[in-house]
């Protein structure tokens, strides 16, 4: 397996990874709340919004790596990688490390993978 394979096979499990969690939260937000937290139209809210912005990004990534294009393949990466960052944030702005956490992983997977995309 060459280099950039790898590279598609990782990013096309971390657009699975938040297309799906996205799509679960859309159907069950108080998933969202630590600690059995209480849903409210805030909270519903979130998990719409947070799904609206990350199923496209997830299926656009998905089928831009299917194509193997890479033209468009960076710029995606970019955007995703930086949502990534802003869900981290979110979510150790509420002390939800699990989500801090998991966020700053797959957003490394995407700002490297578009990096080195960059640089060959």
């Amino acid at each position: 397996m060459d280099l950039y394979t790898g590279i598609a096979i990782a990013n096309a499990a971390v657009a699975l990874i938040s297309g799906i969690s996205s799509t679960v939260g859309m159907a069950r937000p108080a998933l969202a709340i630590p600690g059995g937290g209480q849903i409210n139209s805030g909270t519903t809210f979130f998990a719409y919004a947070y799904g609206a912005r990350a199923v496209p990004l997830s299926v656009v990534m998905l089928a831009l790596l299917a194509m193997g294009t890479h033209g468009g393949l960076v710029p995606i990466l970019i955007v995703a990688g930086l949502a990534q960052i802003g869900d981290g944030i979110i979510g150790a702005t509420r002390r939800n490390w699990p989500m801090a956490a998991t966020c700053a992983a797959l957003a490394a997977v995407h700002l490297l993978s578009a990096h080195w995309l960059t640089l060959h």
